[in-house]
């Protein structure tokens, strides 16, 4: 039992060694999980009693292993709200992902009931596909660690993401860490030579012909030239003194004079990042909010200029019109919500919001709001601390008035790559990611994300363009590429010519295809798994 533990604790060091923002170990993620499988092994071919919960909970104490060192900034960045939320909504990514992860290593053992082992591990890997397609669409998603997220810093390795998307890269390890388990069992087990050299060189195919061909894409892609000049400021204003002690004016008016700094004649956009005007504005008259008349006050001097911000917005109802409405006075009769949003602002009266949906659960979002609708009057009498953001349906795209299309991502949204195709589909050229990472402070949170939005502009081939307020500002290339970025801390400003993209990838048109349709075969294994118990009972009573 003891050396089962052992594995399991090495699977997890394995797995958190290779993640980013890790350099130089990526390449461990294709061996990081046989330790695993070789401590499952040992569980099923021994004289244990409940052999399943062993292997439940050894599984979970490497996945938690992994987890937790992966995304301890997590604490961070929601300790602002007070312990009663950052607690447990820590526990999220700390224990639920890795309970997730476990029960499919106990759905592996029960298909290792009635089928042999070889079938049994492609039904875990389905199963593991469906697992990570879960994570991304319920109400407590966290898809920050699915697997295919952990070639991030290895850009030139996944060229081939503008089909698959990162479900590709989930897939591939998950692939060659069984080969390589099957591998190294037959070897053990002394199955025949051919066995071994078939099971070796079906290892080492699946490895090297993916990277091959990226390689080639990566080095002979070439960027068709349609160049827009576009800034990013980052103010580099602590998120807790900004929604406090420094007033807004002042805020933007750092930001103004950064992007001035670098602004030019042909400037298209000028790109601040999230929360960059934290007064709560409402959206009817933002028009005449003294912040927005600055902030396009600045912009008149430059004729095709646009700004994108994140400012901090509320909309008023005669009727609770929506899930997240709130009450805006005592009597019940007006409702509100609050939303965390983008704004676009131009040289007219045209302007365009665009209101962060994939929110944070627990922080921005009540999980199973329907379900869990009695805590609302809770929520409301703690000032709407949780759950209390609206959304919108789906993804939207600014257009400046010269006709640039450009999908606005706020912070959590940049690991929805879904979410982001659908927008690049109905004519983003680039994608604008703002955020302030600052909650997080000096951790491997802000880098990640970062690391994160190179996936991003593989599967649609558009630059990403990441403002950030204390984080790290970026440009990226179509191949993933981090052409220029700033440092952690620092006020300044970055600019570039990107390069505007109209093309379609097959993954922009298909989005998560590869889950979609993994999930369904997962389940269609579980209630497989769930009808050959049930007979099995029966036959059993039957017997008796």
């Amino acid at each position: 039992m003891k050396k089962n533990i052992l594995l399991s604790i090495i699977s997890g060091l394995l797995l958190w060694v290779a993640w980013p923002p890790a350099n130089n170990t990526t390449f461990i993620l294709f061996i990081a999980m046989v330790p695993l499988f070789v401590a499952f092994e040992n569980i099923i071919q021994s004289e244990l009693k409940r052999k399943g919960r062993k292997v439940f909970w050894t599984a979970f104490l490497g996945f938690f292993i992994w987890n937790t060192l992966s995304v301890y900034w997590v604490y961070n960045a929601l300790k602002s709200d007070g312990e009663l939320v950052a607690i447990p909504v820590t526990l999220i990514p700390y224990s639920l992902g890795p309970i997730l992860m476990a029960f499919v290593c106990w759905l592996y053992y029960r298909a290792r009931l009635i089928m042999n082992r070889s079938l049994a591990l492609i039904a875990f890997g389905i199963f593991w596909i469906g697992y990570e397609y879960l994570n991304q669409c319920w109400d407590l998603k966290f898809p920050w660690m699915n697997l295919g997220n952990g070639f991030a810093m290895v850009q030139n390795w996944i060229q081939w993401y503008e089909f698959t998307g990162i479900y590709g890269g989930s897939v591939w390890i998950l692939v060659v860490n069984i080969l390589t388990f099957l591998t190294y069992i037959s070897f053990k087990e002394k199955k025949q030579k051919e066995i071994k050299l078939k099971l070796a060189l079906a290892c080492s195919a699946v490895l090297v012909l993916p990277i091959t061909y990226s390689l080639y894409r990566y080095n002979t892609y070439q960027e068709f030239v349609n160049p827009a000049n576009i800034v990013i400021a980052q103010p580099n204003i602590d998120p807790y003194a900004k929604v406090s002690s420094i007033p807004v004016d002042k805020q933007v008016a750092i930001l103004t004079k950064l992007s001035d700094s670098l602004g030019q004649h042909n400037t298209e956009f000028f790109i601040w990042p999230e929360s960059a005007m934290p007064n709560f504005i409402s959206e009817e008259n933002v028009r005449t909010d003294a912040s927005f008349l600055q902030a396009q006050h600045f912009l008149s001097k430059f004729k095709n200029g646009n700004i994108i911000t994140g400012i901090s917005t509320y909309k008023l109802y005669n009727t609770r019109a929506t899930e997240t409405a709130s009450k805006f006075n005592p009597e019940g009769t007006i409702f509100f919500d609050s939303f965390n949003s983008a704004l676009n602002i131009e040289n007219s009266a045209q302007v365009q919001f665009y209101h962060k949906s994939k929110l944070v659960p627990g922080a921005e979002a009540l999980p199973f709001g329907e379900a869990l609708s009695f805590l609302k009057p809770v929520f409301e009498h703690l000032g709407g601390a949780t759950g209390a953001y609206g959304t919108q349906k789906s993804p939207g795209v600014f257009y400046s008035q010269s006709g640039i299309g450009v999908v606005p991502v706020i912070c959590y949204e940049t690991i929805y790559g879904d979410w982001i195709a659908d927008a690049v589909h109905k004519g983003a050229q680039f994608i604008a990611i703002i955020t302030n990472d600052g909650w997080w402070e000096n951790t491997s949170g802000k880098d990640q994300h970062l690391d994160y939005a190179k996936l991003r502009a593989i599967e649609n081939r558009r630059w990403v363009c990441q403002s950030a307020n204390t984080g790290i500002s970026a440009f990226i290339n179509q191949r993933g590429d981090v052409v220029t970025k700033t440092k952690w801390w620092v006020k300044t400003a970055i600019k570039q010519n990107i390069n505007l993209n109209s093309d379609l990838t097959f993954y922009t048109l298909h989005g998560d295809f590869i889950a979609k349709t993994i999930s369904i075969i997962a389940i269609m294994f579980i209630l497989l798994l769930t009808a050959m118990n049930i007979m099995k009972r029966k036959k059993l009573d039957n017997q008796i």
